[in-house]
């Protein structure tokens, strides 16, 4: 594997982790601006592998929901962030500028690419400009069936061909043209016939459509590569920058492929279908991420838990048709020394005791947004690390002292022995400055062991 050790095969997952997380503190692809960044660098960066490795560290780290917050106080709005990146770039400049040292937080642009969207015309979500209005100041994702149930065996037969020529035309209006296209698997030897497709006016649009967002996408990132420091030269290890995206191979087929409605109505009348989709769809996450070159240098494995909230489905539906596909992907990853960071959404309260199967210590954070804390500490605590539960509405529309009183009780909860870090439940878009600056105050007072 390029890049690892040598010996990377023969290797334990513990190894492999340790591995990983000594590139981390010691990363060979930062240049720190000063002496001083690079000692907070690692200082800061060293709470996050005690928490992870469930060890009590110098004190309690945190990922500050800032949200929007940069944006917001720099005037703004989001759809010229996605569509102007400089304007953006200036906003989280003048944040770090006055706020870094205070909250211990480096901001960096992270709005969508407005423009390439626009061109490949993105369905799967509305966004300012483009089915919202221009001063709305959030994504808005669009349901729907995107995969109907008879495409099911179109699934089966083969993914790549479903992706190319039916769904991704379904989310994507500049992809259209992709339906004219044969199967790519036809193409055996002389492929005169199979090339035919390729001078039709529709596909040679699409093809168009995909250099013009990539010329669009490769001009945003020249200009982040030459206006914008990161956060780790500064001293600010990003909990987003340590890690990749993955999802629940469940979530995948009910979000964005058979829809909510549709996935739930399937768990009673296409249990079967349901289960051999879900098991493809593990296969798919495993091998596309595990070859991803952004792995090498990742700690951490994401992953957003839409459908598996306490309430969503019943616990037997949960153990048959959501945890064991995730369960395989989680064990691949971490064979890896990956960590799974699990954003468990909603409550948890009834997963507990299935989650906490038997992964090596130190080996999954779980991320929680409404579970009750002081159970998920005693049901997991002593393996894994724990994070959130700091109410997003709270951040939004409470007071500091409420902020400062919420993050006390939760370092006294959970922050017993290691493994907590302190984080919202959810994402807070804009955040009151002050409840920022009351969650510091928060960790710096109570969040110390000594």
């Amino acid at each position: 594997m390029n890049g690892y050790p040598a010996d990377w095969a023969q290797l334990t997952p513990t190894q492999k982790r340790e591995y990983r997380l000594n590139k981390f503190l010691n990363p060979n692809n930062v240049s720190f601006v000063s002496p001083e960044a690079e000692k907070a660098y690692k200082t800061n960066a060293q709470r996050y592998v005690d928490a992870y490795n469930v060890k009590e560290p110098d004190r309690v780290p945190v990922n500050l929901p800032v949200g929007d917050l940069p944006n917001i106080l720099h005037g703004v709005k989001l759809h010229t962030a996605m569509y102007d990146m400089e304007k953006a770039i200036d906003a989280c400049r003048e944040f770090n500028k006055k706020y870094s040292d205070e909250l211990e937080y480096y901001a960096m642009p992270f709005a969508a690419p407005g423009k390439a969207m626009e061109i490949l015309d993105y369905k799967l979500y509305a966004f300012p400009g483009h089915g919202l209005s221009i001063d709305a100041p959030t994504y808005q994702f669009v349901e729907g069936e995107y995969m109907k149930l008879e495409e099911y065996e179109d699934f089966f037969r083969d993914p790549s061909d479903f992706w190319l020529r039916k769904y991704l035309p379904k989310i994507f209006g500049a992809f259209e043209g992709f339906r004219y296209l044969p199967p790519l698997t036809d193409i055996l030897e002389i492929p005169t016939g199979q090339l035919m497709a390729l001078a039709q006016p529709q596909v040679l649009e699409a093809f168009q459509k995909l250099i013009e967002a990539g010329r669009d996408l490769q001009k945003r990132n020249a200009i982040m590569a030459k206006s914008m420091d990161s956060g780790a030269a500064h001293g600010y290890p990003s909990w987003m920058g340590m890690g990749v995206l993955s999802f629940a191979p469940f979530d995948a087929i009910g979000d964005t492929l058979r829809g909510t409605k549709s996935v739930m109505m399937d768990m009673f009348r296409n249990g079967d279908k349901l289960l051999r989709a879900v098991d493809i769809m593990a296969d798919i996450i495993i091998h596309s991420l595990l070859h991803n070159p952004m792995v090498y240098n990742a700690v951490t494995v994401g992953f957003p838990l839409h459908k598996g909230a306490d309430g969503w489905m019943s616990p037997k539906q949960y153990e048959k048709f959501y945890w064991p596909s995730l369960k395989r992907v989680m064990d691949a990853f971490i064979n890896e020394g990956l960590i799974c960071q699990m954003f468990a959404e909603g409550g948890y309260n009834s997963r507990l005791e299935v989650v906490k199967d038997d992964f090596p210590k130190g080996s999954v954070v779980w991320w929680f947004d409404q579970t009750d804390m002081a159970l998920a500490k005693n049901v997991l605590g002593d393996k894994y690390a724990i994070q959130g539960n700091v109410p997003s509405s709270l951040m939004v529309t409470g007071s500091p002292a409420d902020v400062k009183a919420c993050c006390r009780k939760l370092i006294e909860t959970c922050g017993e022995g290691g493994g907590y870090i302190m984080a919202a439940g959810c994402i807070a878009e804009n955040p009151k400055l002050e409840n920022l600056r009351a969650m510091m105050e928060a960790i710096r007072e109570y969040g110390v062991y000594r």
